[in-house]
């Protein structure tokens, strides 16, 4: 990942050379994605799965991490990160290896999963393999199907070059000749109609075809882009695709209605600057050169590909082809045993702290918990934050059913959950209808935090629980993520729970709270303060020891604080899933740190703290990565799990992951990950699969 001279052992702890960059790091991760791709272990078209997740991840890289890197090399470009790089040598670095990435991509898709595929009569048709019914059928359809919708567009004064929709299929055709009018047009450009798959699959009855025979539609549209110019000759006929900025700007500080101003601001991530410009790898340089310059772009924008420049829209195989044999087998999540059987949930909240392990533990409880709420008369009140949902939800029509009624229904409503943003404005309207009342959090903070309070009177008074996770409310993403979710009626929690609802409503300033550690006041301080707890153990001859799992560790001062504790001796073991800036393994300064990452058929998404604190450890869940932005810019929490059995658990599963040898990558000191190998003598772990197996495999 660092090209960088190894450090020495006796450099200052805000060194540039101990850290990682961000960008680079984050790429690093979508490597290991890909890997998943190559391994011959994972079901052939979950593997095509973990390609197309590159790919998307890919995306999302350059519309957002990518553009804002371009923004602030116009505006300052002086270094911004602890890693001391400027926004343009950031720039150059990744366009490096952001290049060999997509090459591994596509060398991936050719060389093996499409002969792979082959071999299971899954096969994409190339324009030569086509037989005389299928060449029929697919003329049929580009006439029915595409010449309807299709909009070719000669390029000339008054047909300028289109607006080029943010990730849309087109095509940049070469033209010969004279159009209707005797006028000579070079160019033309056609955009391949949105509403069309990008995968048509051919009818073995219609067609003699296999029964999974697939052509691209860029198949077909080159195959009969001569139909759209009768009167002319194309010589020439590539696909492209650009990357926009995606992030959206609005200036909090200026606008009345946030929903409004969000709402607003949507249709603008389509059209905004050009980040990247994908061509055909067989597209002329005088071609490339065109295209880049109507999008403002230069050669090191340019990523030439030989497939599909849409290679994520792949995905959409998964669930046209029958075939469980080439899928993971399907997994049933458990019923947490201390649910169900009394049938009353709230009892069993009352009797005992309840924690639940998504996806391993099902998610309908945390559904059954919002909609007996809404049902329950003895319930007065209930208060949620949704930051990602999904457009069709459970959880969000239990809420409705809960305000229709006639509770007091209380919602926290992150309108600014990257490309979530249309789906969480529909859901805030439809709430608002029903009767609840919605807010968008606070100004300029994200509101981060998964919390859920439940106000019941029962015969000795009114008493809170509470719903606390380290994921989001989303009932198909809790099948996908790991997370944990805690149940708990304690009191002092509860309290902090309705504190904290109480700021995001009220905006007052939150008291000082028993339990939870919220950001952005009160978390990093006492990160920083544990971990440097952890220091003065060890210095005394006390049990010292931090474990700590997250999707990202960025935050400089939390860094210089872990290579602050490793000089003093504590063993500090990070499982970090993405991102991670601080580097192990530097003789003097981290050489009791030790880093991996889990990348398996679920994606790791839990946030956990583990202090050994002497004798009397901590262990803290959370919705907070250690990053700046969870930090400083957003609401989070971070709670204690005290109850004995489920501490007990959850340093058990910690465990599995540390000691993960077949789904684990281990990150050394010169920024390369190496995939853990069990020793000859070693049996193989996987975590996630014990962790489906259930209770007692630990």
């Amino acid at each position: 990942m660092s090209a960088r001279p190894k450090p020495a052992a006796d450099l200052p702890l805000d060194a540039p050379e101990l850290f990682f960059n961000r960008e680079l790091s984050l790429l690093e991760f979508n490597d290991r994605v890909l890997e998943q791709a190559r391994d011959t272990d994972v079901p052939l078209l979950e593997r095509l799965k973990f390609l197309c997740i590159s790919s998307t991840n890919l995306d999302e890289f350059f519309e957002v991490r990518v553009a804002g890197l371009k923004q602030k090399a116009e505006l300052v470009n002086a270094p911004t990160d602890a890693d001391n790089r400027t926004p343009s040598d950031a720039l150059r670095v990744i366009g490096t290896r952001a290049h060999a990435l997509v090459e591994k991509q596509y060398a991936t898709l050719n060389d093996e999963l499409i002969p792979a595929l082959e071999d299971e009569g899954i096969r994409f048709l190339r324009r030569s393999e086509w037989k005389p019914e299928q060449r029929a059928w697919l003329a049929e359809y580009f006439e029915e199907e595409l010449l309807p919708v299709i909009s070719p567009l000669g390029l000339d004064p008054a047909h300028p070059f289109p607006r080029i929709l943010n990730k849309s299929l087109n095509f940049i055709v070469s033209l010969d000749g004279t159009d209707g009018f005797g006028r000579k047009i070079e160019h033309a450009v056609v955009q391949a109609p949105r509403a069309l798959p990008r995968v048509i699959q051919l009818p073995p009855e219609a067609t003699g075809s296999g029964p999974h025979d697939f052509v691209f539609l860029s198949s077909i549209i080159h195959e009969h882009v001569g139909d759209l110019f009768p009167s002319m000759g194309t010589s020439g006929c590539y696909q492209f695709r650009v990357t926009r900025n995606s992030d959206l700007f609005v200036d909090e500080e200026e606008v009345d209605d946030l929903l409004r101003a969000v709402e607003g601001e949507l249709p603008s991530r389509r059209y905004g600057d050009c980040v990247r410009l994908e061509v055909a790898h067989n597209c002329p340089q005088a071609l490339s050169d065109y295209l880049l310059a109507r999008f403002i772009l230069g050669r090191e924008d340019l990523y030439q590909v030989n497939g599909p420049v849409n290679v994520n829209r792949l995905m959409a195989l998964l669930d046209t082809i029958d075939r469980p044999d080439l899928k993971y087998p399907v997994y049933t999540p458990r019923l947490a045993a201390e649910l169900g059987p009394s049938g009353d949930l709230f009892a069993e909240i009352r009797a005992a702290d309840v924690l639940l392990h998504h996806p391993f533990d099902s998610f309908l409880p945390v559904i059954d918990f919002v909609r007996r709420a809404a049902a329950d008369p003895k319930v007065l009140a209930i208060k949620q934050t949704l930051y990602r949902t999904g457009p069709e939800s459970a959880v969000v029509d239990a809420l409705v059913d809960a305000a229709r009624a006639g509770k007091e229904v209380t919602v926290v409503v992150e309108l600014r959950a990257r490309f979530d943003e249309a789906d969480n404005i529909e859901l805030a309207n439809r709430l608002q209808a029903a009767g609840a009342h919605v807010v968008y959090g606070v100004v300029g903070y994200k509101t981060h935090a998964k919390m859920t309070l439940i106000v019941r009177r029962e015969t000795d008074g009114l008493h809170n629980y509470v719903h606390l996770g380290t994921g989001n409310y989303h009932p198909k993403t809790a099948r996908l993520y790991t997370d944990y979710g805690l149940f708990s009626c304690d009191a002092d929690l509860g309290n902090d729970v309705h504190e904290m609802f109480l700021q995001l409503t009220s905006l007052g300033k939150v008291s000082s709270l028993a339990r939870i550690l919220d950001a952005p006041f009160r978390l990093h301080p006492a990160i920083i303060q544990m971990i440097g707890r952890e220091a003065e153990h060890a210095a005394a001859g006390r049990p010292a020891a931090i474990v700590a799992k997250m999707n990202a560790l960025v935050e400089p001062q939390v860094i210089r604080a872990l290579y602050a504790a490793a000089q003093a001796g504590v063993e500090i073991d990070l499982i970090v899933r993405g991102v991670c800036c601080l580097r192990p393994g530097v003789p003097g300064v981290s050489e009791t740190i030790r880093v991996r990452s889990i990348v398996g058929r679920f994606l790791e998404h839990t946030r956990v703290f583990h202090f050994a604190n002497g004798d009397d450890p901590v262990l803290y869940l959370a919705s907070a990565d250690w990053m700046d932005r969870n930090f400083f810019r957003r609401v989070e929490t971070c709670f204690p799990v005290t109850r004995a059995a489920l501490y007990d658990r959850v340093r058990q599963e910690l465990d599995l992951y540390l000691h993960d040898n077949s789904q684990a990558w281990l990150l050394g000191a010169d920024g390369a990950y190496q995939r853990a190998t069990p020793a000859d003598d070693e049996p193989r772990l996987a975590a996630q699969k014990r962790l489906m197996e259930g209770p007692g495999t630990s």
